[in-house]
């Protein structure tokens, strides 16, 4: 996988799929304040909308959940703005800017319990690598590759940082500190939620000179295996994603993730994801169902946070269509 250049943070070319989209997605997580986020952003023009949601893992074992949508036809990249949220590129492949406030709807976690708090964030992300993708140009061809183009997106890209800047809960303000990273991606293309048959998605921030990012996707061509390593100024392309989960007592949500990511050159990293928590959690009949994860990751003795996501096509009896490896 390539390294991208800046003129991918814009705007690409909207092609004639319904359901073409352009996509940017952030998560970030400070482990000293246990307090982090995930957020998705897209435009569908085809379709004459933008949608939004934002999770935010709060501290101890409760998320808080906000979104929402506007019409929109055309297509627009430096400033994102639905409701009170506004997403703003500040320099393309360096800098991003995420402000707002609302109502959240909050759920804990073990209890299931819920409440209303009030969410006014105003954070940045700033790149400690280049983004690392695939521009979508490339002929459609066919296999798992062809598959996954038609369902979740064309061209992709990833990139690890930093974090900076305030989140407030009912008051209360979280500062972010020199140990909050976290990933973004950007898709391009059509999106279909319901298109694959698995995923196995991972987000890991080491430290600031140590980033991995991949997916594991089941097709009905077979697996695609895709993503990257950032080590020590240099980075390579990942060919394998092995992967063995320790699942918690329901047999379908995620407690420990055992990953061997092979990269292009044979060198085998093994990692250790430690699930702090999911969200939602469990499995829904005849449905898909996105566990996200936020993860302590361990890697050459080394501790980070990140993002271990599994999806789920559950069946009639609430089984998993494709077993969880």
């Amino acid at each position: 996988m390539p390294i991208l250049g800046p003129e991918h943070d814009l705007q690409h070319p909207v092609e004639g799929d319904s359901a073409w989209s352009e996509s940017y997605y952030f998560n970030a997580y400070d482990p000293d304040e246990d307090i982090g986020f995930y957020s998705r952003v897209g435009i569908r023009p085809n379709e004459g909308y933008m949608d939004l949601g934002m999770s935010l893992w709060l501290p101890g074992q409760e998320i808080a959940h906000m979104g929402g949508r506007r019409d929109q036809k055309t297509m627009t990249d430096r400033l994102l703005e639905v409701g009170d949220m506004k997403y703003e590129l500040i320099e393309p492949m360096k800098r991003w800017r995420i402000a707002g406030s609302g109502e959240a709807h909050v759920s804990d976690l073990k209890t299931r319990a819920t409440r209303q708090a009030k969410i006014s964030m105003d954070v940045e992300f700033h790149a400690l690598m280049p983004a690392i993708g695939t521009d979508g140009q490339g002929k459609e061809g066919s296999g798992p590759s062809a598959e996954t183009r038609k369902s979740v997106g064309k061209g992709h890209l990833e990139q690890g940082g930093r974090w900076t800047g305030e989140i407030t809960i009912d008051g209360v303000t979280h500062r972010l500190g020199p140990n909050a990273r976290g990933n973004r991606d950007k898709s391009w293309g059509p999106r279909r939620w319901g298109g694959p048959k698995m995923w196995r998605w991972f987000s890991i921030n080491i430290d600031d000179d140590t980033h991995f990012g991949g997916i594991r996707i089941g097709t009905d061509a077979g697996d695609l295996h895709r993503g990257w390593v950032w080590k020590n100024g240099a980075h390579a392309s990942i060919e394998e994603w092995r992967v063995r989960t320790e699942l918690e007592a329901d047999g379908v949500t995620q407690k420990v993730c055992h990953v061997t990511a092979v990269d292009k050159n044979g060198v085998e990293h093994a990692l250790r994801a430690d699930l702090l928590r999911v969200a939602p959690g469990g499995g829904t009949k005849n449905g898909t169902v996105v566990n996200e994860g936020l993860a302590r990751w361990t890697y050459e003795g080394v501790t980070g946070t990140g993002i271990a996501e599994y999806l789920h096509q559950f069946d009639a009896e609430g089984r998993t269509r494709v077993p969880i490896e």
